[in-house]
């Protein structure tokens, strides 16, 4: 039985509405995220780039182009979405596969996760999560009850996804490759497949991901660093302590906005990793906590209009897309607070980068699209 029962289908009317329970914690997030990313990245800017505005003016950009993404898709007729999901798929394995093209994709830290486009760049695999969730919701929909079964329900689904990942491995990228399978395979557990099937893919999985781990110095390195980063505090440790030294400078009501030291050149990315450690540091527990506030609170919106969604497909779009979301949070701030180890992943909403921010506000719009469904059928 799948996890959301679907409600009897019903059209998307109504274009004024605006979920005011998404939209609220949402722009308060993009408005934080703009004023903190200023904070956390001017030195660097004017270090590198002789401008210290220079990554402030940018996220100003990406924040209008997210805002123009979450009207577009919030307003988008559902047999538009329908028919959208095969073209965003195959588009989206098509600018996984340009990555690796020379002259395209853009190599940085030993990895080639970016393709150039002109003056900007753009990570493929943020849009792989949301083509993903689309496709297999759409996918478990058609197939209906058949999704129980081995050869229909499951096989051609893990097919797509070990198509993903593959490119996503390529670049390579293991951690990203994790979560996008978590993902899937939480979509698909909400859609009904069976249990069976995919913790016999887990077992199947577990082998090569070991492999992986194993074969891999930094990776082995950032796993023994976790258990003890002050043994490991010039290299892989680094961004851990200093992460927490921001967290505990900060306090109860932080040093300020543009207060903090960390970020001076200590902190490693304070801009887009480790934006949570600077809120932590110059907006303190009370900015913390504000935070994860509106986090649970889009969190909580979003499951209940999964719950409440008329069909199958728009039930599990907004599920997957509000466990995606919810995933990328809990292991950006699991990172900052050295709960996890350390992994490139962006804070959604509040993190400079256009890729991770537009794609997400994109998400935003479905979901409040989905509940205007919800509201109005």
């Amino acid at each position: 039985m799948p996890v959301y029962k679907a409600q009897p289908e019903r059209e998307w009317k109504d274009g004024r509405f605006y979920d005011i329970w998404l939209a609220l914690p949402v722009f308060f997030l993009v408005g934080i995220g703009i004023v903190m990313v200023y904070s956390a990245s001017s030195a660097l800017a004017l270090k590198k780039f002789g401008n210290e505005y220079y990554f402030l003016k940018r996220q100003l950009v990406y924040s209008m182009g997210g805002c123009l993404l979450l009207i577009f898709f919030r307003n988008l007729p559902q047999k538009l979405l329908r028919a959208g999901v095969y073209p965003l798929l195959f588009a989206t394995l098509l600018l996984l596969a340009a990555v690796q093209i020379p002259g395209l994709g853009i190599t940085a830290g030993g990895a080639t996760r970016w393709l150039y486009l002109g003056a900007f760049s753009f990570q493929p695999s943020e849009l792989a999560r949301l083509a993903l969730v689309a496709y297999l919701a759409y996918s478990i929909e058609k197939k209906g009850d058949l999704v129980k079964t081995f050869t229909i329900g499951f096989m051609p689904h893990i097919m797509i996804l070990g198509i993903f990942v593959g490119f996503i491995l390529l670049q390579p990228d293991f951690g990203s490759a994790a979560i996008l399978c978590v993902i899937a395979w939480a979509v698909m557990f909400m859609g009904g497949v069976r249990l069976r099937y995919l913790t016999l893919s887990v077992l199947a999985v577990a082998p090569g991901a070991y492999f992986f781990l194993i074969n891999s110095a930094y990776r082995l390195k950032r796993i023994m660093s976790f258990a003890d980063p002050w043994q490991y505090a010039s290299d892989e440790g680094y961004q851990a302590i200093h992460s927490l030294m921001a967290f505990g400078t900060g306090g109860i009501w932080g040093t300020g906005v543009g207060g903090g030291y960390q970020k001076l050149f200590y902190l490693p990315e304070p801009h887009t990793d480790f934006i949570f450690s600077v809120i932590g540091e110059e907006l303190g527990l009370i900015g913390v906590l504000g935070v994860i506030v509106c986090y649970g609170v889009i969190l909580w919106r979003g499951i209940g209009i999964a719950r409440s969604a008329g069909g199958v497909f728009p039930s599990l779009v907004a599920a997957g897309l509000t466990f995606s979301l919810g995933l990328q949070v809990c292991i950006n701030m699991g990172v900052a607070l050295a709960l996890l180890p350390t992994k490139g992943l962006t804070l959604p909403l509040l993190s400079y980068g256009g890729s991770s921010l537009m794609v997400n506000m994109a998400c935003i719009g479905l979901l409040m699209n989905i509940g205007a469904a919800e509201r109005h059928g």
